[in-house]
């Protein structure tokens, strides 16, 4: 494994996207385990939660409680493995999801993620989505007062726009460590909060980073999947998955990028840790 820069510390340059073993269609606990597993094998260091990946109303949590178990019974050492955990979303129990930025429900669910997960502190708690009815200074101030707590080892945001960021890079400083927005081979319109995150020092999580190759989660089953790219045509030649291509492709965009492929079979994170050894510059463009 290889790794990259997050806040003051070293993440795996892949990481573990966890909603898929929670929310909707997800695979029974033995297999979630060993996928949790399978990747901590691979050398992956980051695993990424949220108090929101459930399916059923009445399930709050259910992602963390399982990373949780995952990492407690797994027979290695799990010392340099950082959970990341996000809040201000939740299920509405009908397969939609709503969104609380309101600062005391942010300190409340932060308190109860650090219950479920354990520990002294959340190792990145990360603002899942503005929330349009709170002032976005009110909701990372929020953040702020949890860092300031020792609540949280690092802060994050995730779904936001450029402005977004610079105002909680000016609120948060150092304490705010990476941006997770939706970014793949389908999804690109967010390059400029990539750039300026780079720019700023911060790490780069794209979510769903097989947009377009690969269907999301959080897709149908009619989502739709392209095929005779320029990814597949590279994998064919290098006898990889496709998948693979696409997380070295993102790994090659910045030094900031850190990709967190979902998984739900211990087969699919493991190809997906493969793609820091494989090198794509020059191969593909754009």
């Amino acid at each position: 494994m290889k790794y990259r820069r997050l806040g003051s510390t070293e993440v795996s340059a892949i990481g573990l996207g966890a909603m898929p073993l929670s929310i909707e269609h997800r695979p029974d606990e033995d297999r979630a385990l060993a996928t949790v597993h399978a990747a901590l094998d691979a050398g992956v260091t980051l695993i990424d939660t949220a108090d929101s990946y459930y399916w059923h109303a009445g399930e709050r949590g259910h992602n963390e409680l399982l990373v949780a178990r995952a990492l407690s019974r797994y027979g290695g050492d799990t010392s340099d493995v950082l959970v990341a955990t996000k809040g201000g979303r939740g299920r509405s129990g009908d397969g939609g999801w709503t969104v609380n930025g309101a600062p005391a429900h942010l300190k409340a669910a932060a308190e109860a993620s650090l219950k479920r997960l354990g520990g002294e502190a959340i190792g990145l708690y990360q603002l899942h989505k503005p929330d349009p009815e709170v002032p976005w200074a009110e909701s990372v101030g929020a953040l702020r007062e949890l860092f300031d707590a020792g609540t949280i080892r690092f802060a994050g945001i995730s779904n936001v726009t450029t402005d977004q960021i610079r105002e909680a890079h000016a609120i948060l400083g150092d304490a705010l460590v990476s941006v997770q927005n939706q970014y793949s081979p389908a999804v690109r319109d967010l390059e400029p909060t990539l750039e300026l995150s780079t720019r700023l020092g911060l790490a780069f999580l794209p979510w769903s980073p097989l947009g377009g190759i690969s269907r999301s989660a959080l897709d149908g089953p009619s989502g739709a999947i392209s095929a005779g790219t320029a990814f597949h045509r590279i994998a064919a030649e290098r006898g990889v998955s496709v998948q693979r291509v696409v997380l070295a492709w993102l790994l090659s965009l910045s030094p900031a990028v850190i990709p967190i492929p979902g998984a739900s079979r211990p087969a699919s994170i493991q190809d997906s840790a493969g793609a820091v050894e494989l090198s794509v510059e020059g191969a593909l463009r754009g």
